[in-house]
């Protein structure tokens, strides 16, 4: 690890700290000023600055999450939900939402048993891994969190215990963290005695895959929010009651950016399990919220509880590929799901808190191994790999592999993983949840905004987000179309808001969103059949939501419309979920019903294999030797290449341009040794300033000769170059290198059509030529943008260099290499007058030739023409 990664880490983990300090200094002071006639700080100024203190940790959390620091992500994303959750607590309390003691009490009392359990994971985990400071501050919170609970059922307990505990926590928390800060600000001239941190042991392998930290916040978000009907059952808090909705949505939001950030360690199916449950939270928090508007306990009709638990089964398969354990853990919300369908009273009665007793249980199980098995070397096994090995004996299944290339969009560049899952999964909640929402009692009482609202609106927003950024622009067009729909319709005809009016108003507003969709169908026509019948099967449901608002709705029409709709999505969810996971069968989706060249296509017809593969170099190889046409990466953008050995490819390769007539191919070579059969026909000067110039960006102009037939190029030879001179270079790029020491010497193009822009990402290669490529190297976005310097050799027997155009490499630099290559054959002298003329020139100006006497020779304009071509 480099010393400004290093430096970056310890202020984050500075910032941690000492937001910790912070938040404990504010509570140790409340707690020391408690009197029985009330708190020192107001309940509400208390809430608020928690909330802010919350706010801090989470940063410093989220910013760490994707550097495997599994320990400091799960103590600060921990402590930071345990005061987000009870500053909203204390604004209650406040603002006299939360009345009294036994209120408070029992408001508080479910997160904090909660966050008491979690913290004292977190502290063993830390005692058997060494790290001091974090175990340390999560026992110490945890006794905090532990003497708070006695003091709210014997009040004569006091809160002494618990500011005593936040006290230690702000003495170590501002030690530590003043003592990385100084060693941060004074680049390690200072650092405080004991504020080091130990760089660990090297994890094994499999560790260093399981990078995604960040699901130990998630079983953290699933423990507390199934403390709260836990402790209902087992007579902790003599209620259920708005108090507690803090708790709940506070584990939502967190487990929305756990679904976020999961997506970002392209983990799919983590992200996908986060999301579903995430949606439970806030459907818990919203029926104790209905306590307070309806009298009556709210009824839960059997549909969408029964379809979550199936999708939950079918994702609990899939995730077995993982672990065992950690599909036997998404059975329990299985369970859960089927709980809340055989009860009409879902989350108030005993079946379904008994499941989150054991859910409480089974959470606290999978925080302590997925923890210990993310910061040990050792793991405790759960049976990853087990289903795997089983698959493997099948000849009926094949598994896809599972790493980051698969989760490569086709054009341009992303670090998140694909979320169709999850927007087609959300899209067959949203449509079940409305088929259920007729009844005397009022769309309120069913539950229905949660699902509608929450599943349907804004987790098919995060999925349209994620596609966006993946460069999925349809996918992302039709999700945030839908989700923007599902909220819309939800909130104003299932929340009440649209009550028995009927009116042209509403009317034109669903006609704008069926015209939008019809733009979206059409675009599924370029995409496949399966998204052409989800995007129809919506409009179906726009045509229903569209009666309705006229009050000419047929009988049972919207019901019929949207269990197709809802069918569908759940036929998408399982060929995403399917497909991404097996290479062989896979769940057909159709193909198109209409083609562009180019467009999504290289998945099946064109190998796109990593660079950062020994075998895919060896693939690529063996496809030039084989007389095909490779894209691949260089030190500055991506090239179309063929084997000159090859001239059929080489003919291929050119051709393969549009109106490429005139922009003739350059030579490769990996290093000057292989020049080595023509050096007798290549002048000593050129061939010791190619020795001093080469690898690197500066593409040389030579003299076309017979040195040129050593690289078996034949009647292909006309393609390269121009009848009186080449461009040749070898490239600063070890993986392109490499590929030419396999192959040898190779013709080289640019991977575009004439005329149009470089081509600067891997899957931007097939998406321009086509079917004229045979395979992809890929290696992500290119590292540089700007076209290599092009130096005119053809004069360099008189002492002469030109440039016909100046890029990365600066002139001032090859001027130099040229010196001193002169002075090596001169005896020390210069005597180009040239060189010293350049020397005093700008350089940059990108087409200026530098010449000791008069105007460039019809050479340069055919060279310009050549090397406009070839790769920049």
């Amino acid at each position: 690890m480099t010393e400004p990664r290093v430096e970056i880490e310890s202020l984050h983990f500075s910032v941690g700290i000492l937001g910790i300090s912070a938040g404990s200094l504010l509570l140790l002071v409340n707690g020391y000023s408690h009197t029985q006639t009330g708190p020192f700080i107001p309940s509400t100024a208390l809430g608020i600055l928690l909330l802010i203190v919350a706010a801090l940790l989470a940063y410093a959390g989220v910013r760490r999450s994707l550097n495997h620091a599994p320990l400091f992500v799960s103590v600060f994303l921990t402590i930071s939900a345990l005061w987000c959750g009870s500053g909203l607590v204390h604004i209650l309390a406040g603002q006299g939402v939360v009345v009294g003691q036994a209120g408070l009490r029992d408001a508080l009392v479910p997160g904090l048993v909660a966050f008491t359990l979690a913290l004292l994971i977190i502290g063993v985990v830390g005692v058997m891994q060494r790290e001091v400071v974090l175990s340390v501050i999560s026992f110490t919170v945890c006794l905090a969190c532990a003497h708070e609970i006695a003091g709210l059922y014997d009040r004569s307990f006091g809160q002494g215990a618990t500011a005593a505990n936040y006290l230690l926590v702000c003495l170590l928390g501002a030690y530590f963290g003043t003592g990385r800060m100084l060693k941060y600000i004074t680049k390690g001239k200072l650092q405080l005695p004991g504020t080091g941190l130990v760089k660990k042991d090297k994890l094994t392998a499999s560790q260093a895959q399981d990078k995604n930290d960040i699901v130990i916040t998630g079983l953290v978000m699933n423990l507390l929010s199934a403390s709260v009907f836990a402790c209902s059952l087992l007579g902790v808090v003599s209620t259920l009651f708005q108090g507690q909705v803090p708790w709940l949505w506070t584990a939502g939001v967190y487990q929305i950016g756990v679904c976020i950030l999961s997506y970002r360690c392209l983990d799919t199916l983590s992200a996908t399990f986060y999301g579903f449950t995430s949606v439970l939270k806030f459907a818990e928090g919203y029926t104790l919220l209905l306590t307070v508007w309806r009298p009556t306990e709210p009824y839960f009709p059997v549909p969408f509880p029964a379809v979550f638990s199936i999708l939950f089964f079918v994702l609990a398969l899939f995730i077995t590929q993982k672990s065992l354990a950690d599909g036997l853990y998404l059975l329990f919300y299985v369970a859960y799901c089927i709980a809340i369908a055989a009860q009409p009273q879902g989350f108030f009665q005993g079946g379904t808190q008994g499941v989150q007793a054991a859910i409480f249980i089974v959470s606290a199980i999978m925080v302590l191994v997925s923890l210990h098995n993310m910061a040990s070397p050792w793991r405790i096994p759960t049976g990853e790999g087990l289903v795997k090995a089983l698959v493997s004996r099948t000849s009926a299944l094949n598994l896809r592999e599972q790493d980051k290339d698969l989760h490569a969009p086709y054009l341009g560049y992303s670090k998140y993983a694909d979320a169709e899952v999850l927007g087609h999964a959300c899209s067959v909640l949203a449509a079940f949840a409305i088929t259920a929402t007729v009844g005397p009692s009022g769309p309120l009482d069913i539950v229905i905004l949660p699902w509608a609202v929450v599943a349907g609106g804004a987790l098919q927003l995060l999925s349209g987000s994620v596609a966006f950024a993946r460069g999925k622009t349809l996918e992302s067009t039709a999700f945030i179309l839908y989700g923007i729909m599902w909220v819309v319709w939800g909130l104003t005809r299932y929340g009440g808001l649209y009550g028995a009016t009927r009116g042209f108003n509403v009317a034109v507003g669903i006609i704008c969103f069926m015209l939008f969709n019809c733009f979206v169908m059409v675009g599924t026509l370029f995409l496949s059949k399966a998204w052409l019948a989800y995007a129809l099967t919506f409009q179906l449901i726009l045509i229903s939501f569209l009666l309705d608002a006229v009050n000419a709705l047929p009988f049972g029409y919207d019901i019929g419309v949207t269990i197709i709709f809802g069918l569908v999505s759940f036929y998408c969810f399982l060929a995403n979920l399917f497909n991404s996971s097996f290479q062989s069968p896979q769940l057909p989706v159709g193909e198109p019903f209409i083609k562009l060249s180019g467009y999504g296509g290289g998945s099946g017809k064109c190998p796109h294999v990593p660079a950062r593969k020994a075998t895919s170099v060896q693939k690529i190889a063996d496809i030039l030797k084989n007389g095909g046409t490779c894209g691949i990466p260089t030190d500055t953008v991506y090239v179309l290449v063929a084997a000159c050995n090859r001239p059929d490819a080489v003919e291929k390769a050119y051709k393969a341009k549009v109106h490429a007539q005139d922009r003739p191919m350059s030579l490769w070579i990996s290093s000057i040794k292989q020049l080595e059969p023509a050096r007798h026909l290549i002048n000593p000067l050129l061939w010791d300033f190619m020795e001093a110039a080469w690898p690197s960006s500066i593409s040389m102009v030579i003299l076309r000769g017979k040195w040129l037939e050593c690289f078996g190029l034949k009647d292909s030879a006309k393609y390269i170059g121009t009848p009186q001179s080449i461009a040749i270079r070898n490239p600063n790029c070890t993986v392109t290198t490499h590929l030419i020491d396999l192959v040898g010497p190779i013709a080289v193009t640019s991977a575009n059509p004439t005329g149009e822009a470089d081509t600067t990402h891997h899957n931007q290669v097939y998406a321009k030529l086509g079917d004229k490529v045979d395979g992809v190297l890929c290696d992500g976005p290119s590292p540089e943008n700007i076209a290599s310097t092009v130096v005119d050799c053809t004069k360099i027997e008189s002492g002469n260099i030109g440039f016909f155009r100046v890029g990365i490499f600066p002139k001032s630099q090859v001027l130099q290499i040229f010196e001193r290559v002169q002075r090596k054959h001169k005896g020390g002298g210069v005597d180009n007058t040239a060189f010293v003329t350049d020397i005093a020139e700008e350089t940059t100006a990108p087409e200026t030739a530098v010449r000791a006497k008069g105007e460039l020779s019809s050479v340069k304009e055919e060279v310009e023409l050549q090397e406009e071509g070839q790769d920049k």
